[in-house]
């Protein structure tokens, strides 16, 4: 029977639409959205695209046609902050030059813009596994990739008499290189490189090791060299032999003979290892030793093709733009955490290895939960990874770049992570390979061990066990005392987490204890704090305190954009006013796992929705943060979920689009992505749970395929087009005792889900409101 659904499955699939069709990786790549354009295959370490000069440039990319090509390098993130990460080892096409000696090296002289199309937009082109740009002086370049290797493919026009390719050892975006080494095979032109570089969100250094090998019509270069500044030095071997000078531009220059027929082709294949040269080069053997660009670019998108193919949608009445912000968002989940499996440079292990958690704090609320409908046996490999990591390092990762520890934003939220896994997979541990021992083991350990710096790993464990919250005036050894408000919310839901594994472990004593640690949130609860300036009666407010118990204070406008003084709450050691990334009306208005506590504390259901309509028509709620994500949907726990879906489509509609602006700000490694994906899908998950809130999908139907269930769950929307609040809920014909949630359950066998939709904003849940731990629900 497993069998025949399944083939029923891949029929369905391959009539079903190609999902490629649908992907536009230039969404988000002006106007912060730092979005990653260029080839990478899901999951992939190696990301190789192009990088430009501009001042937003943290994915390599900005299609802004202003901006110069500076090269074409193999690592990058996807819609983060902090400095600029990963642009190593770029490559960069050389048309002419007088003579090899006169070959300009250095960025500065080097770049060059691209060509420009009749509407004024820059001739790049994108889609998953691919990338191409033309250049103002006619050398077209393409890329792809497979995990640990990059394929260029440079095209040059017939007059490039000596087609010549630099490899830049040191700008990596920061140019922070040192102990740098380079060598050149005078035979084949082979370049291997390495060095030592900063991560670009905390105080760490990682080594990176790159292996450059040629192809073309020749059998070997005309001309070599390494070059310093704009100094290439001809039949020279290596960089040291150069004087490598820390600061200075270094890297070698490799030229071949031209076409004498028409334009030149040369392939340039680079492996990339965090471990060594050697690895380095044998990576790029094993994975392109065919040198075939169209096969590996065939081999990308089957890999893409087969992870975005397992949602499925029925576009009927959709416009295609709204298809694609979904495909595309989805796409944007699968570029990190990074596979480096075999790569890991701090300890030698056979568990699978990943990296680029950049940061859990963002990734936590949606990404995962994502993961869970449709890839679980990636997610298992995940969660075997960061256990590895607790048990050689201690805590789980929060934040990593390369095998570096990274500044952490709010909680542990490796922990809802594995939570999240847990509680949807519990009874395939095994058969995946995660035990339930070293897990819950990982999660004891971040939530009873205070780490020696929980700047960059674990919690300050030792005053949230004594006090139940984070005093604002005590310094305590091990880390910056700043965050405080938002960190006490992040642990209380962290420690909830833990109490749904101890649950399902049957360990009854445990799942009390963070049971009720879970409830701390309300000891950071001020009742008596009202808004300043405003007719409004908004009272009540998540505040800091001291250790004494008294309180202090922060305005609750303080880093919204109604904040008198301006102020913002990124990271900051030295900042005391106590909250992360939002300001304290949207963080009232978000306790994930009470909400019901939260609407008690704030006076009842039509108070909350008051503050919640408040804030949303006075421009408080900021799209652009994570604890934002769920706001929208918040109106469920008052019975009101026609308000939520409402809200939802506000939401999308001001922020969201297809084009190349088309974000709010950062994608934060996906996390955008992946709310979006899901509001469009019409549901919002709650991690480490087994519900999801429903709203409704932008579709007239739906499914997700999880190949290791076997199952297609499918939502059919009845009266689509004609209205948005759901009404009803059946699943395989059975009415559901709510109209704003659903069980994992649906998920878990094949299952058709029916909404039936009105276009009455009034309706209610239809007698059960979404669990809360103060209410129940949860078991």
């Amino acid at each position: 029977m497993k069998l025949l659904l399944l083939y029923s499955w891949l029929l369905a699939v391959a009539a079903a639409l190609d999902p490629l069709q649908y992907v536009n990786l230039f969404i988000g790549t002006v106007n912060g959205g730092h979005t990653f354009p260029g080839a990478t295959v899901p999951h992939g370490m190696v990301k190789v695209g192009m990088d430009t000069d501009s001042p937003g440039n943290h994915a390599g990319y900005d299609s802004d046609a202003r901006y110069n090509v500076t090269g074409f390098s193999q690592l990058h993130q996807s819609g983060t902050g902090g400095q600029v990460p990963l642009s190593n080892f770029k490559l960069f096409p050389i048309h002419n030059c007088s003579a090899f000696e006169q070959c300009l090296t250095t960025i500065d002289s080097r770049k060059i813009l691209r060509h420009i199309l009749p509407d004024g937009s820059v001739d790049d082109y994108a889609s998953p596994g691919y990338f191409s740009t033309n250049l103002s002086n006619s050398i077209r370049v393409e890329l792809t990739s497979t995990r640990r290797t990059a394929l260029h493919r440079y095209t040059f026009p017939e007059e490039s008499t000596t087609p010549r390719i630099l490899l830049d050892v040191t700008n990596d975006g920061q140019i922070s290189a040192n102990d740098i080494t380079m060598l050149i095979n005078s035979e084949t032109g082979r370049m291997t490189a390495s060095g030592s570089f900063a991560d670009s969100f905390g105080i760490a250094r990682y080594n990176a090791y790159a292996c450059v090998d040629f192809k073309g019509d020749f059998s070997g270069p005309v001309e070599y060299g390494p070059y310093k500044i704009n100094y290439p030095d001809l039949w020279g071997t290596d960089i040291q032999q150069h004087y490598y000078t820390w600061g200075y531009e270094h890297g070698g220059l490799v030229g071949f003979p031209g076409s004498k027929t028409g334009p030149t082709t040369i392939l340039a294949r680079v492996g990339i290892s965090l471990l060594s040269v050697e690895q380095a080069c044998a990576n790029a053997e094993k994975e392109i030793s065919d040198w075939n660009f169209e096969r590996v670019v065939r081999d990308s998108e089957a890999q893409w093709r087969d992870i975005l193919g397992r949602v499925q949608v029925n576009t009927d009445g959709v416009a295609d733009n709204t298809t694609t912000l979904l495909y595309s968002s989805l796409y944007r989940t699968h570029i990190t955490p990074a596979d480096l499996t075999g790569e890991n440079p701090g300890w030698s292990s056979s568990e699978p290895y990943y990296d680029s958690f950049y940061c859990n704090w963002d990734t936590y609320r949606t990404l995962f939960p994502l993961m869970s409908l449709h890839d679980p046996q990636r997610f298992a490999a995940i969660v075997r990874g960061m256990i590895d990591i607790q048990k050689n390092e201690g805590w789980l990762p929060e934040c990593r770049e390369m095998g570096t520890k990274q500044f952490v934003q709010g909680g542990s939220h490796g922990d809802p992570i594995l939570a999240e896994f847990f509680i949807k997979y519990q009874n395939h541990t095994s058969s995946l390979g995660v035990s339930d021992k070293d897990l819950y083991n990982a999660l004891l350990a971040d939530a009873e061990n205070t780490p020696p710096n929980w700047n960059i790993q674990g919690r300050q464990a030792d005053v949230w066990k004594e006090l139940g919250y984070i005093p604002s005036d005590t310094t305590y050894r091990g880390g910056a005392n700043t965050k405080q408000v938002s960190r006490a919310i992040e642990y209380a839901f962290d420690d909830f987490a833990i109490s749904q594994v101890a649950k399902g472990l049957n360990k009854v004593e445990d799942a009390a204890k963070y049971a009720a640690r879970a409830r701390n949130f309300m000891n950071s609860w001020n009742g008596s704090i009202s808004v300043p300036d405003t007719e409004e009666d908004i009272s009540g407010f998540f505040q800091p305190r001291f250790a004494n118990g008294t309180w202090n204070y922060t305005d609750p406008r303080h880093c919204s954009v109604h904040d008198p003084t301006g102020s913002t709450c990124f990271l900051n050691a030295i900042r005391r006013d106590g909250f992360y990334e939002t300001s304290p009306i949207v963080y009232s208005q978000y306790v994930p796992h009470d909400t019901a506590k939260l609407i008690e504390l704030q006076g009842g259901r039509k108070k909350f929705i008051e503050r919640l309509d408040w804030m949303f028509d006075n421009g408080y709620f900021d799209s652009t943060n994570e604890p934002s994500q769920q706001i929208p949907h918040m109106y469920h726990y008052a019975d009101k979920p026609g308000y939520s879906a409402r809200r939802v489509r506000e939401t999308i509609n001001q922020y969201f689009n297809t084009s190349r602006n088309g974000l709010p700000g950062n994608d934060d490694s996906g996390a955008m992505g992946s709310y979006v994906f899901f509001y469009l899908a019409g549901m919002y998950p709650l991690p480490a749970t087994k519900q999801y809130l429903l709203s409704s999908p932008y579709f007239p139907s739906i499914s997700f395929h999880n190949p290791l269930l076997n199952s297609t769950t499918t939502f059919v929307s009845r009266g689509f087009g004609s209205g948005i609040y759901v009404k009803s809920v059946t699943v395989n014909g059975r009415p559901q005792k709510s109209t704003c949630f659903l069980d994992w359950d649906v998920f878990t066998t094949s299952s058709t889900v029916i909404l039936e939709l009105t276009d009455d904003v009034e309706v209610n849940c239809g007698g059960e409101l979404p669990p809360s731990l103060s209410s129940g629900g949860y078991d």
